[in-house]
C-alpha cells in the first residue's frame, strides 16, 4: 500500500492507495500550525489518522510527498522514516512526471502544482486545466502535448477574507458560504457576496482567458477546500475532485519506484 502525504501551508491531506485506487473510503485531513509540529507530533499523528481509518501503519510499503513549505518538509520526511521506516519520494521537476515541462524557470514550480497537473493529465485527458482552491489559488495547464506550460496565481478566498477581517475592525468574520442574492441585505450577505461571487468572477475570468490562448476546448476540474462552493457558480469548471493531488501523487510515484526504499 502506499502512504501519500500533500502538505500544504493549512491543510495536509493524506491518502492510502494500493497499487491501482485509493483503498480508503476517504482522504484523511488534519489542520496544524507549521511552527508547532515536530517530527514526533507529526508522526504520531499520522499514525493516528490512518488508525482511526483501520488503516495498518504496518501495510505500508511506500510513500510519497509534496510539500510547498520548507520548514515542514524535513519534518514530515522524518517522521515518515521513524514511524513507517520508508524513504519517501519527494515531488519535484526532476523526476519522471509522465508528462513534460516547459516553464522559464522550471525548478519554481510548486510540488503540489505539478501532482495537480500529473493527476489531471492522467484522470481527464490532456489538454487539461486544473484549478486548486487552497490558501491560494493556482491554475495550472497541461497542453495537448502533455506538457505543463503554466497558469496562474492568486490569493485564496481563506487568505483575503483574513487580510479583509484584519484591517476592517467592524466588519463581522462570516462562513464562506453562498448568500441568497448578489446584493446583500446585511453585512455578512455582502461580505459572502463579495468573496463567493467575486472569485467566482475571478476564476472564470482567468480560465476563459487560457481556454482562449490554448485555442481549444480543455477540461477544467477544480480542487481544494473551497471547490465545491465556487464551483457551483461557476460558468467554466466542469468537475470536483477533492482527491486530484493525492491522485497525482500516486500516478507520480508509479513511475518512480525505485527512488525509495526501507530505512535500515
Amino acid at each position: 500500500m502506499l502512504l501519500t502525504l500533500d502538505i500544504g501551508n493549512t491543510t495536509t491531506s493524506i491518502g492510502v492507495f494500493s497499487e491501482t485506487e485509493e483503498t480508503t473510503g476517504t482522504s484523511l485531513h488534519a489542520n496544524f500550525m507549521s511552527s508547532e509540529r515536530t517530527s514526533d507530533e507529526a508522526g504520531l499523528l499520522l499514525e493516528n489518522l490512518l488508525a482511526s481509518k483501520g488503516v495498518p501503519k504496518d501495510a505500508m510499503d511506500g510513500a510519497i510527498l509534496c510539500c510547498v513549505v520548507p520548514s515542514l518538509e524535513n519534518i514530515w520526511l522524518r517522521a515518515v522514516e521513524e514511524y513507517f521506516s520508508l524513504s519517501p519520494v519527494v515531488v519535484s521537476d526532476k523526476l519522471d512526471l509522465g508528462i513534460g515541462i516547459d516553464m522559464d524557470f522550471p525548478g519554481e514550480v510548486g510540488a503540489d502544482r505539478l501532482a495537480n497537473a500529473v493527476g489531471a493529465a492522467g484522470k481527464y485527458g490532456c489538454p487539461v486545466v486544473a484549478v486548486d482552491m487552497g490558501t491560494a489559488i493556482n491554475i495550472d495547464v497541461v497542453s495537448a502535448e502533455r506538457t505543463y506550460i503554466g497558469g496562474a496565481i492568486a490569493p485564496g478566498l481563506q487568505t483575503s477574507v483574513k487580510t479583509l477581517f484584519s484591517r476592517t475592525a467592524k466588519l463581522p468574520q462570516v462562513a464562506l458560504e453562498t448568500p441568497p442574492r448578489a446584493i446583500g441585505r446585511n453585512t455578512v450577505n455582502a461580505i459572502q457576496s463579495g468573496i463567493v461571487f467575486g472569485y467566482t468572477g475571478l476564476v472564470d475570468e482567468l480560465v476563459k482567458r487560457i481556454l482562449a490562448e490554448l485555442g481549444t476546448k480543455a477540461p477544467v476540474v477544480a480542487t481544494g477546500g473551497h471547490a465545491e462552493v465556487l464551483a457551483s457558480h461557476s460558468a467554466t469548471i466542469g468537475a470536483v475532485d477533492r482527491r486530484l493531488t493525492l491522485e497525482g501523487l500516486r500516478i507520480i510515484y508509479g513511475r518512480n519506484k525505485t527512488r525509495h526504499g526501507r530505512v535500515k
